[in-house]
């Protein structure tokens, strides 16, 4: 393609969305006076906060002055402006050391992709037809307003709600005050891979709603029960750099790292020993290698083998020496054997420093919540909670009103997608969602079909999107009103875990907005000014900027990265540099848990859906390294990134164990049809050694209906095949929990970046 009709391209939407009245407008090019002055062929290098994942990591932007096509007034134009052109890790930031992984790099492609939608646009046709006119800002703001003024006060709370993917730092605040001058109406909070049982495990356990941090750099032995932390889980680049101080930065002291898991992960294939435990038991598993620790004295942690009220006896059943979770009582149970049981307690009681980690699948079963206070136990146990070596919990920032809320379905003022449903689904005029706002979440796409998520939206009457992408959610909205990219955008972030640090990540836009969109706080802020009365006394500040500088200028007074004599002095400082930071950089807080560490708990095995006669098979659909649950699959560098185990690019693939694959008869790139009780995908078969013979594994994130010309039709969704199972007690996903089985149907297509059955062929790229 030409570089020229790559750039006309840029300015329409995506290829399966219509956008009435576009005509010629994309060749009829207008020069527009430069918005910006940069030296040519000089970079500046500019701070802003990642958005790839939760992490919040700090970049450094390389921007240079370039040609761009845009859309202006309604019209496509070329223009000369600053242009990012190469995304690094922020070396000051205490998150990401300066480092960045794939989907980092990647995020260059979410402001320059061709697929963005330049303009506001309004529905025209049949809901979820994906036809849109373009329309003007203030159009589309005086539509919202229309809808949304009648409801404000006095109104039942669920007459509007607000559907998004977990906020980051004060935008979450300036939602909750939006929503409060609509009678209270519900956040809907949707992350399809969530950590909410993991979270409320640490309440329980240490009265810390959030996700742990681990002093990986100086502990000698990491026992990691499914949590794939090199790849995708939690703050997987701080996770890399405390890895390799752990492997390499002591000399002649390389700890020991030993991974439990069903399907080998990047972490997996990164251990020293790589042992494969039944689903669902890795809690078992746990408490088996604390019973060796107690039995044999191996540890000398006070209040751990004592009478009751010591830590492990508040756990109901697990005191004096855990009889029930002796090596031999669980190895039936784990498929793991005594003698390792026994041999991982004695390596992990005597190396000095150690820790204990838990993620992903294993907390995704009916039993999660059982497998997360086992795993927490077994860190109380080594005596690691907030010693250095162990794990801790990342502080808060110094100020009262921007205390970290964790993005969770199962936090206070927010509720589950599965629970709005449920009550779309269930109510009665007047008790109806009039008007939705969604937000970056697309469960149309990500939820189970269980939870009948699009039979709930299509009966609310007005839905708004300020997706920057027509994704299969989106695209049933009446009205959407692109966001800016987060180039484009101050971005703000309270990093809720991967540092000892409090950090606030904050920086100004690093580009000019290419196109005719506007930030979402900046558009609720307009909306609440427009419907003035309740709706507005809680967001007095002109701008988002204006907010920001309000809520974080405090900072000044508190020890940290920056030293300033006035308020205007921090603020120039603090957007410089990309944020704040305390000073505690040497070790981790020596903290204790609360008294109450433990609440009690009854051991609990997992429940699956599906008969195992039937569908012999348990299923592990994982989050990809490259899209995560889907969100970046319209990125074509990471489309073309391959898988980092079996080397497949551009499509979905199913794992199978050759052992299982021989019995079926199913070789390398065969079709094959994985089917359960709720739906049936097809994809190539990947044989592999590093999965259990009674599991078969896909990754999420390929499989979209509707999400522009890179993602769109391009493999499978694994999520059409789960039940609706939740956790216990959380009420979350249950992702991990169904059974399905397995037949050979053809011959596939699988791409392989090392070769394989089907050669890489360059048409395929461009179906």
């Amino acid at each position: 393609m030409k570089r020229r009709d790559f750039l006309k391209i840029a300015a329409v939407g995506g290829a399966a969305v219509t956008i009435e009245g576009c005509g010629d407008q994309a060749t009829q090019l207008i020069h527009f006076i430069p918005e910006e002055t940069l030296v040519p062929g000089v970079a500046a290098w500019r701070p802003s906060v990642c958005n790839q994942c939760s992490a919040g990591c700090g970049l450094r932007v390389k921007v240079m002055q370039g040609d761009a096509e845009v859309v202006r007034k309604g019209q496509s134009g070329l223009i000369k402006m600053g242009l990012a052109k190469k995304l690094e890790g922020n070396p000051q930031h205490p998150v990401n050391h300066g480092k960045l992984c794939a989907r980092g790099q990647a995020g260059l492609q979410v402001t320059y992709n061709p697929d963005r939608v330049p303009q506001p646009l309004k529905r025209t046709g049949e809901r979820g037809a994906g036809q849109f006119a373009r329309i003007g800002w203030d159009e589309a703001i005086e539509n919202l307003v229309a809808q949304l003024s009648p409801l404000a006060s006095g109104h039942p709370p669920r007459s509007v709600a607000f559907l998004t993917r977990p906020l980051m730092g004060q935008r979450r605040t300036l939602v909750e005050r939006f929503l409060s001058g609509f009678n209270g109406a519900p956040m809907v909070s949707f992350e399809p891979f969530d950590d909410s049982v993991l979270r409320e495990a640490n309440r329980l356990s240490f009265g810390h709603s959030q996700l742990p941090t681990f002093d990986l750099a100086r502990s000698n032995y990491v026992l990691c029960f499914g949590a794939d932390f090199l790849g995708t889980w939690n703050s997987p680049v701080a996770h890399n750099v405390g890895y390799g101080a752990m492997r390499q930065g002591r000399p002649g002291n390389r700890g020991k790292f030993v991974q439990v898991e069903c399907r080998m992960s990047q972490t997996g294939a990164n251990a020293d020993e790589w042992i494969p435990a039944r689903p669902g038991t890795e809690g078992h598993l746990a408490l088996a290698v604390a019973h060796v620790m107690v039995n044999e004295h191996l540890t000398e942690h006070p209040g751990v083998a004592g009478p009751a009220g010591t830590a492990l006896s508040r756990i109901d059943g697990w005191s004096k020496g855990l009889p029930d979770y002796s090596p031999d009582a669980v190895a039936g149970k784990t498929g793991v054997a005594p003698e390792t049981i026994t041999r991982l307690a004695r390596e992990m009681a005597t190396a000095g420093s150690g820790v204990a980690i838990v993620g992903g699948a294993p907390l995704a079963q009916t039993n999660g919540l059982f497998t997360a206070l086992a795993v927490n136990a077994l860190n109380e146990l080594l005596g690691g909670v907030g010693r250095p070596g162990g794990v801790f919990f990342s502080p808060g920032l110094p100020l009262d009103q921007s205390k970290r809320l964790p993005a969770s379905a199962a936090e206070p003022g927010s509720i589950s997608v599965r629970t709005f449903a449920e009550q779309v689904l269930s109510a009665r005029e007047p008790d109806t969602v009039k008007v939705l706002l969604v937000n970056g979440a697309n469960p149309i796409f990500a939820a189970p079909p269980g939870w009948r998520v699009r039979e709930a939206l299509d009966r609310v009457p007005f839905i708004v999107s300020f997706g920057n992408f027509v994704d299969e959610t989106s695209n049933l909205a009446d009205l959407i009103l692109p966001d800016h990219s987060y180039l484009e955008s101050w971005m703000d972030d309270v990093p809720e875990s991967g540092t000892a640090d409090a950090v606030l990540s904050i920086a100004p836009p690093v580009v000019l907005p290419l196109h005719e969109t506007r930030a979402l706080p900046d558009v609720l802020l307009d909306v609440s000014r427009h419907l003035g009365g309740e709706a507005s006394k809680d967001l007095p500040w002109k701008s988002y900027e204006e907010m920001l500088q309000a809520t974080f200028t405090p900072l000044r007074h508190s020890v940290g990265s920056i030293a300033a004599d006035t308020d205007e002095e921090f603020w120039g400082k603090l957007k410089e540099q990309g944020g704040w930071w305390s000073s505690n950089r040497v070790a981790p807080p020596k903290s204790s848990p609360p008294a109450a560490s433990f609440a009690p708990v009854k051991s609990e095995d997992p429940t699956w859906d599906g008969a195992a006669t039937e569908y012999p098979f348990q299923f592990l659909p994982y989050v990809s390294q490259q899209f995560l649950d889907g969100t970046h699959a319209n990125l074509p560098w990471l489309q073309e990134l391959p898988e980092v185990l079996s080397t497949a690019i551009w499509s979905s693939w199913v794992e199978i164990n050759p052992q299982t694959a021989a019995r079926l008869a199913v070789q390398q790139g065969d079709l094959v049809e994985v089917s359960s009780q709720h739906g049936r995908v097809r994809a190539p078969a990947v044989l592999s050694p590093g999965i259990a013979p009674d599991v078969l594994a896909m990754p999420a994130g390929q499989g979209h209906e509707e999400y522009g010309r890179y993602a769109t039709g391009r493999g499978v969704n694994p999520v059409h095949v789960l039940a609706p199972q939740m956790a216990t007690a959380t009420g979350s996903l249950a992702w991990a929990s169904t059974r399905v089985k397995v037949t050979r149907v053809g011959s596939g297509d699988l791409i392989l970046f090392s070769g394989g059955p089907t050669e890489w062929r360059a048409e395929k790229l461009n179906r």
